[in-house]
């Protein structure tokens, strides 16, 4: 696939997980999440330590996510992506979007290995969709 049919793919999940999703607006974890919902998506944030983010009720953990979901952003260090993927794997995400910063090698690796559609060339979803810091 050529990485606008990875982006393409990626885009169609009826709902999108934010792993990685911050209060904290100024941080790329907020930043996604808010691109997602000013585009009219449905999001959900992902972080253990918060009930809410945005307005928009949020889950401890991947395995927490609703079935809808397919498709996952991940803003998180490289470390925390290795660990994250098996776990994003086993609950049946078909896209995972390692946003800059977050891609790690054998993460990267473990997506091809499984069929999962895995973009990390450095595209970012805010340039892709567009995002106004509103």
């Amino acid at each position: 696939m050529t990485i606008k049919q990875q982006l393409e793919k990626f885009l169609e999940s009826p709902a999108f997980g934010v792993v990685g999703a911050s209060t904290n607006r100024h941080k790329f974890g907020n930043k996604v999440l808010r691109c997602y919902l000013q585009h009219g998506r449905t999001a959900v944030p992902v972080n253990p330590n918060e009930t809410e983010i945005e307005g928009v009720a949020s889950v401890a953990t991947i395995g927490d996510l609703p079935a809808e979901v397919k498709s996952i952003s991940m803003i998180t260090p490289p470390a925390v992506t290795a660990q994250l993927v098996p776990l994003a794997i086993a609950k049946g995400i078909q896209n995972i979007w390692m946003q800059p910063g977050a891609e790690h090698p054998d993460a990267v690796a473990l997506c091809r290995e499984a069929g999962v559609n895995v973009i990390a060339d450095g595209s970012c979803l805010l340039v892709v969709l567009g995002y106004s810091d509103h």
